[in-house]
């Protein structure tokens, strides 16, 4: 028992020991580079009150350690440098060698920024082999999530200097983009690279920059739940395991082997996905084989095989003997064939292949052969297939659910991020996206946030903050449509409206097949060109291409003007510029001519189109062949002058005023002399629909058209009750009398409305519109009984009010009746100079009701809101509705 205790204390006393060392972080080591020209701030952790004595360059700093361990000091700013040591002294001694001041870049995002020079290697062979640049230091940090609180400091990490070994470990954008700045300015560049591959911009965003975005951090808050994050990924519990089930019949049958004679193999040609070439929708394990001959010099000697991208994991045989293999796409395939491997006359080759979702096989236009002695054997072609294994769908009874957290918001910035805080930089480096283009919209705000966000934590609101914006990828699609990539790159423009900031286009250096395009050098090349001008205020340096600035519109033609054309406007190949598009009102874009006019203007037109309004440049996931650039051979951005950039945190999305058409009665005129007006201005209404009336009976597949259009269908009730007690109303029938009716009944028969309205556009949630205006039955008012069947409800009063105001269950409006169109326009100019909501109920429009409005008087109204719709936010009930409650709650 003595024994025991003794050795608890000496453990105790050991531990307390270990502790009380002065610890640096990881970042402050061996080869740091450390920002010049500013107080270098240098912390780490000892024991508590310990006195921690820090010598450089031939001085002394001193400081105590606070209550928590922790302590800090400031060195005074030094010129760019290198060779320099540092001592610190505590209970321990720790020395850190071959510091040098100079420039610190963070770079971020996700697996572009993280692509190797490995992986560039063979495109890139004299880079590697002249990179001897003991002044470029590298920092690479470990995929990490914290979904918790920042964290201060990493489990491991160096800093690499760059060198023909070690070069291969760098990131490629990084590293060109280091070179281009070291060589121009000749001082110590370091870059600290925090990037994790498939990751969202959500993730790198610390809980801090969430404050206006209550549905994010209501998912920090949930997510820093243990109980609830542990809820994830819990299997059913099991008495034994189990061992896995070999089911490849391949794998059992070893058709990799020599000894294995084939049978029943069937032709497929390499490259290509198996669904394109006989296999249906097949998940699972497909095996490939094909036998070569190689020139006998190439016996005894190492073989390199290129096998290009396969979609998803591979195991490489050659001659009954595994060389290698790759557990998920995105990797080019480079095997090595072992000298001794090969034999005279034929050998055989044998890829088993695996994917779990999508097309699987081999991605076309990659290299595929293999190469020694300066001579290629070609591997494209026919080779044989067989199925080893077709996957079943599985069902895992409600088990399975998975929470990747590097995906959730804050956990790679308190992870990955934090850490870096304490340093000076001199800029950051953004290659990130991919990941947010199933729904880009959210990035509109999420870019500046970022941003934003990282500059307040930086304490440095003007630190340069550099964009690579997504490259073109995926097949060309060669008629206009719609594209969330190019939605993306739009919202990456984002950052430009922020000071010290700029967004490197890369429209003409991507791969249709490959979301790791290889040439990073370029990138490199023009991120070095924004920092020249940005972070070292070289003004004459040109590092942008051609930016939208305005367009006019003359004689069926629209002239664009354009900003950062250098001395002018130039097609790369000296053909007409491709990729620019041209619409009416109907946003229906066909392709348009070009000419270029003026050094910073370009004319464009289509013959069918007698009055253009809008334009869209590359507006594609893979504008291929782009030839839009300036004179200092730098691509224009695509962009559009149809869309609109909503900030959903501010009333009306940060437009003047709200608008919203309303029609009620569902009557033949709102779908012959509303509906195509509204349609070819893009416009949107909400059409309050009385079931009962001719219109809504006899014309289901037009309201079914108009809903599918985005138009609103709203609930009017069946048959439109009305109180006939109230002055003027002795024209409602006596069986429509809604202050006759009980709660039950006109509950039921608004509710009957709602099935009928479902069966036309399929929605469960809606608007409602008081008939007459009028609220009560026998019972009192009725509609917060149905407040579940509705998200607003629209009365009649002629009011307007501001977002605050309104009250969803009561939205005042003004009915139009006899008004001419610039009696209405005055209403709208009403609420763009008070910044408030007005909503327009119309009957008739141009006839079919007494309470009329002229269709010339509803154009011109119209026609006004369409060309203030920068300032005007028009939209359905229903997503205004959403709107106001989203900003109230």
């Amino acid at each position: 028992m003595k024994i025991f205790k003794l050795s608890l204390l000496f453990c105790f006393f050991y531990c307390l020991g270990i502790q009380a060392q002065i610890k640096l972080p990881k970042l402050i080591s061996d080869n740091i580079i450390l920002q010049r020209d500013q107080d270098v701030k240098i912390w780490g952790w000892a024991s508590p009150s310990e006195k921690i004595t820090v010598l450089f360059n031939k001085k002394s700093f001193k400081t105590i350690t606070s209550n928590d361990g922790k302590w800090e000091l400031l060195l005074p700013a030094q010129s760019a440098g290198t060779g320099y040591e540092m001592i610190l002294k505590g209970k321990n001694e720790i020395s850190i060698k071959n510091i040098a001041f100079g420039d610190v870049w963070l770079c971020s995002g996700q697996s572009n920024m993280t692509v190797t020079m490995e992986r560039v290697k063979e495109r890139f062979p004299e880079d590697i082999a002249s990179a001897n640049y003991p002044d470029i230091r590298y920092f690479f940090v470990q995929t990490l999530t914290n979904l918790n609180t920042p964290k201060d400091d990493y489990p491991q990490g160096e800093w690499k200097t760059a060198n023909p070994e070690n070069i291969y470990t760098f990131g490629a954008v990084a590293y060109f983009f280091a070179r281009d700045i070291y060589t121009k300015y000749n001082v110590p560049i370091g870059i600290i690279n925090s990037s994790v591959g498939g990751t969202p911009i959500e993730a790198w965003i610390s809980e801090s920059g969430y404050k206006n975005l209550p549905e994010i951090q209501k998912t920090i808050t949930k997510n820093k739940d243990t109980s609830y994050v542990n809820s994830f990924n819990r299997s059913p519990s099991v008495g034994k395991l189990k061992i896995p089930v070999i089911k490849d019949i391949g794998s059992i049958e070893h058709w990799e082997s020599l000894d294995y004679k084939p049978k029943d193999w069937k032709n497929f040609n390499i490259p290509g996905y198996w669904e394109d070439q006989g296999i249906k929708d097949l998940n699972g394990v497909v095996w490939f084989r094909r036998e070569f001959e190689v020139p006998k010099s190439w016996l005894g000697k190492p073989v390199k095989l290129f096998m290009g991208r396969i979609v998803d994991a591979d195991e490489m045989y050659v001659n009954g003997k595994k060389i290698g293999n790759i557990t998920y796409q995105y990797p080019p395939r480079r095997y090595e064939i072992p000298a001794d491997l090969l034999k005279e006359g034929k050998n055989t080759f044998v890829i088993r292949v695996t994917n779990t979702s999508g097309k699987g096989g081999f991605v076309p236009d990659k290299n595929y052969f293999m190469t020694a002695n300066g001579e290629e054997i070609d591997l494209k072609g026919t080779w044989q297939y067989k199925v080893g294994e077709a996957y079943q769908p599985q069902n895992f009874g409600g088990f399975g659910r998975s929470l990747v957290q590097q995906n959730q918001p804050t956990a790679l910035y308190n992870a990955m991020i934090s850490p870096v805080l304490p340093m000076k930089i001199k800029g950051i480096l953004w290659y990130q996206g991919e990941s947010n283009v199933g729904n880009p919209e959210p990035y509109d705000v999420l870019m500046p946030t970022l941003i934003t966000n990282w500059r307040t934590l930086w304490k440095d609101e003007k630190l340069p903050f550099l964009v690579v914006q997504l490259a073109n990828f995926q097949e060309v699609n060669y008629t206009p449509s719609e594209s969330n990539w190019a939605r993306l790159r739009e919202a990456q423009n984002q950052a430009l409206k922020l000071p010290n900031t700029a967004v490197t286009v890369t429209t003409d250096l991507g791969e249709w097949n490959d979301i790791h395009p290889l040439n990073k050098k370029d990138i490199g090349k023009r991120l070095a060109l924004s920092a020249q001008n940005i972070a070292y205020n070289d003004k004459k340096v040109i590092h942008s291409g051609p930016t939208f600035k305005s367009q006019t519109i003359e004689n069926g033609k629209i002239i664009l003007t354009f900003d950062n054309v250098a001395e002018s406007i130039t097609s790369k190949d000296g053909e007409e510029l491709r990729w620019f598009s041209i619409a009416d009102y109907d946003k229906k874009f066909v392709w348009a001519k070009t000419k270029i006019i003026e050094k910073n203007q370009i004319e464009i037109w289509n013959e069918e189109i007698k009055n253009p309004k809008y334009v869209r440049y590359a507006w594609q996931d893979n504008p291929d062949g782009v030839n839009f650039y300036n004179s200092a051979n730098l691509p224009a951005s695509s962009f559009r002058t149809d869309g609109e950039i909503l900030d959903n945190n501010k009333p009306w999305k940060g437009k003047k005023c709200g608008v919203v058409l309303t029609y009620d009665d569902a009557l033949n005129v709102h779908l012959d002399n509303v509906i195509p007006v509204l349609d070819s201005l893009n416009l949107k209404g909400t059409f309050y629909i009385t079931a009962s009336s001719d219109a809504a009976a006899n014309r289901i597949n037009d309201w079914r058209k108009a809903a599918v259009n985005g138009h609103e269908l709203g609930n009017h009730t069946l048959y439109h009750p009305c109180d006939a007690s109230a002055p003027g109303m002795s024209w409602v029938k006596p069986e429509y009398d809604l202050s006759k009716y009980s709660l039950l009944k006109i509950q039921d028969e608004i509710k009957m409305c709602n099935t009928y309205l479902k069966a036309i556009d399929g929605k469960t949630k809606r608007t409602f519109a008081f008939t007459c205006g009028h609220k009560k039955v026998i019972e009192g008012e009725f509609i917060q009984t149905l407040s579940n069947e509705f998200i607003a409800a629209r009365s009649v009063r002629e009011e307007m009010h501001n977002l605050d105001e309104q009250k969803l269950m009561d939205i005042d409006c003004y009915s139009m009746v006899e008004r001419t169109g610039d009696q209405m326009i005055e209403l709208v100019k009403h609420a763009q100079k008070s910044g408030k909501l007005l909503v327009l109920l119309f009957h008739g429009v141009g006839g079919e009701h007494s309470l009329n409005v002229s269709k010339e008087a509803h154009s011109q109204l119209v026609h006004y809101l369409k060309e203030n719709e920068k300032d005007i936010y028009i939209d359905t009930m229903f997503n205004v509705a959403e709107h106001i409650n989203e900003l109230k709650k």
